[in-house]
């Protein structure tokens, strides 16, 4: 399955963050919001995300809601595989960007799938 993904730098004084992976036939669009100075350690207070068809119309998730906020075990995998891609290491092309790229990836869409109904 082909995707893009978008990852957007918050401005100085904004404490969220907005991502997005684009499918073929949908996309996911990630909202972060951080606590804490953005310029001074910020800590990852909660994540959510919607899916959405190319254009722009939300799916809603089997609970009949438009969005889902990332809790739990889930919340902790999700702030490792950020910590990655916020690295140094991944900035600066010392690990490989497509293995970390795909396993952020892979998790978001196993979450859409566990949550979605797809047709």
């Amino acid at each position: 399955m082909n995707y893009t993904l978008e990852l957007k730098t918050q401005e100085s004084y904004s404490n969220i963050i907005f991502n997005t992976i684009v499918f073929d036939s949908f996309k996911v669009n990630i909202v972060e919001r951080y606590t804490g100075r953005m310029n001074f350690n910020p800590k990852l207070s909660y994540a959510l995300f919607k899916v959405r068809t190319p254009d722009n119309t939300i799916i809603q998730t089997k609970d009949n809601n438009g969005r889902l906020k990332i809790k739990g075990n889930n919340f902790d995998t999700y702030t490792k595989l950020t910590d990655v891609l916020k690295s140094y290491d991944y900035k600066n092309r010392l690990i490989n960007r497509q293995e970390a790229q795909k396993d952020y990836v892979h998790f978001i869409l196993s979450l859409v799938i566990g949550n979605y109904e797809l047709n």
